[in-house]
């Protein structure tokens, strides 16, 4: 059977459990993110003091830190090099790009830590919208959504257990949820943004992951 809605999958893994227990707020109930990057080593992150992107082994050596304090589920954010920036965000789709690097040697360095991949195509886009624009300027919704779902099975099938789209895409998570459904991946969880605002918190967020002045138009 083909079930869409299935709640036993939430507590299939321990730390998915532990994520929606109730009342008191532990380490487990926090969900860690950490932003990677190509190169070996760690690099301080101007906009956002005391955040720092991690590569290679100081990646790993910051996971198994993090798990050894309780955390017990990261969210990863890539700062995708320029030149791998395209208007078909053909990097988001590269079963070898940095998030999918990342995600096998963490699941091999570090078995029980959750890992949560953001899915939007913002990372990869020159334009730094989450996004195809279409001729004139705004969003095209629905080509967008065929390339967040391939998206979302990159990143699974290279070891995600939840998937996050935060690129408030109509109709994008029920199209991911069919496309798991379909390719066996009935485990997985998807975390999905509600809405949305304008924020200031956009600003550090965008340097983090090496956009910071390349958006066209208004998200």
């Amino acid at each position: 059977m083909n079930f869409t809605t299935r709640n036993r999958r939430s507590r299939y893994a321990p730390f998915s459990r532990n994520l929606v227990r109730e009342v008191d707020l532990r380490p487990q109930d926090f969900i860690y993110p950490v932003f990677v990057q190509e190169e070996e080593g760690q690099t301080p992150i101007d906009m956002l003091p005391g955040i720092k992107r991690y590569g290679g082994t100081a990646l790993l050596d910051h996971i198994r830190e993090a798990h050894a304090r309780g955390i017990q589920a990261i969210a990863l954010f890539p700062e995708v090099p320029a030149d791998r920036k395209t208007e078909t965000c053909a990097e988001a789709l590269n079963p070898d790009n940095l998030v999918c690097r990342s995600l096998g040697e963490i699941k091999a360095a570090v078995p029980d830590m959750g890992l949560i991949c953001d899915v939007a195509l913002d990372p990869y886009n020159p334009t730094g919208q989450d996004g195809f624009l279409g001729d004139d300027g705004t969003v095209e919704n629905d080509q967008t959504v065929e390339a967040l779902v391939r998206q979302a099975l990159v990143q699974v099938a290279a070891g995600a257990d939840v998937v996050a789209p935060s690129d408030m895409m109509d109709g994008r998570v029920a199209a991911i949820r069919s496309a798991l459904e379909e390719n066996g991946y009935e485990r997985t969880l998807i975390l999905s943004y509600a809405a949305k605002y304008a924020s200031a918190l956009y600003g550090p967020f965008r340097q983090a992951i090496g956009s910071s002045g390349v958006l066209v138009g208004e998200k």
